[in-house]
């Protein structure tokens, strides 16, 4: 249920939130966004769900409106990338809804706004931003756990928005927030006990970066790829011709929602727009064991201009 009537201002997402439902993970603010504001409402959308044409059981598109049903939790109602409604279900853990309010909701949101978002970890190397992206258990959050504990600061984790001004894109910082794996957390030596679980019975938890968190947008300079093979090297390739403009098709937030939105060609001309000018790497390590530290060591190593040491 919603922690309150009032709506209380966050800042996530280059958006000012305007939310009834109490959003404790996003720094607070009374300010516009760069990208603009969002109201979260509680709402009836029993009717409205009964009568939008379906795409799926549970997924729903009209011409300015995308709902969807998580059975248990809640109806979500996204309409013109300025306000979410949501429906609760009776008993609905507030945490689950907040999930979905934060995720696939937001992923529409930044859709129904003209922005791209990519779905991944983007982290600060070399005073700029670089995306981490991958299919689930590629690693991408582990990874970019360990680079922010050599310092380097968190610009947002899973839903990366990309704002794109005359073919340069700009990384958007999310909100402070990582969500990590049981198996990430022992591998990075972290207490699970230390951390709340994304929503009960979850083996998956919220880990706060409020201390390693980059607040404002950076250029986005370049992209990895992580992929997993049974064995071999941790290596890095260059990711070159048309396999770029897949690679950032393949790693767009809600990709599955690209054609009923009707946004194809929105999609595309926007990929296009900037691909070239993108440096884009494929990561890939091997299956078993941590190999996070040899994967920095590539990744720096990829980024940083070689400086020849000179004896004198």
């Amino acid at each position: 249920m919603a922690g309150t009537v009032q709506c209380l201002g966050y800042k996530a997402f280059g958006l000012q939130i305007l939310s009834e439902f109490a959003l404790p993970e996003l720094p607070r603010t009374d300010h516009p966004g760069r990208i603009g504001s969002l109201s979260v409402v509680e709402g009836r959308l029993a009717e409205r769900w009964e009568a939008i044409p379906k795409i799926t059981p549970n997924l729903g598109i009209a011409a300015h409106e995308v709902m969807f049903m998580v059975k248990g939790t809640a109806i979500f109602s996204i309409q013109n990338g300025s306000t979410i409604t949501v429906s609760p279900a009776a008993g609905a853990d507030p945490d689950s809804i907040r999930l979905f309010i934060l995720g696939s909701c937001m992923g529409v949101v930044l859709m129904q706004k003209g922005i791209l978002a990519l779905h991944g970890s983007s982290l600060v190397l070399d005073n700029k931003a670089y995306a981490l992206v991958g299919r689930s258990g590629a690693g991408k959050s582990t990874l970019a756990s360990y680079l922010m504990d050599q310092g380097h600061l968190l610009v947002s984790d899973d839903v990366i928005p990309v704002l794109v001004h005359n073919g340069h894109p700009l990384a958007v910082p999310g909100y402070p927030q990582q969500k990590l794996w049981q198996q990430s957390l022992d591998y990075l030596g972290m207490n699970s006990s230390a951390y709340r679980p994304l929503f009960q019975r979850e083996t998956k938890f919220a880990v706060p970066v409020h201390d390693r968190f980059q607040s404002e947008p950076l250029p986005l300079a370049g992209i990895f790829e992580l992929s997993v093979v049974q064995d071999g090297p941790v290596a890095v390739e260059a990711i070159s011709g048309l396999d770029r403009l897949h690679t950032l098709y393949n790693h767009t937030y809600q990709k599955a929602l690209v054609d009923p939105m009707g946004v194809r060609e929105w999609h595309f001309g926007l990929l296009a727009s900037f691909v070239n000018r993108l440096p884009m790497y494929r990561l890939t390590r091997p299956e078993q064991g941590f190999s996070a530290p040899q994967q920095t060591e590539k990744i720096m190593e990829t980024i940083m201009p070689k400086v020849k040491e000179m004896n004198l």
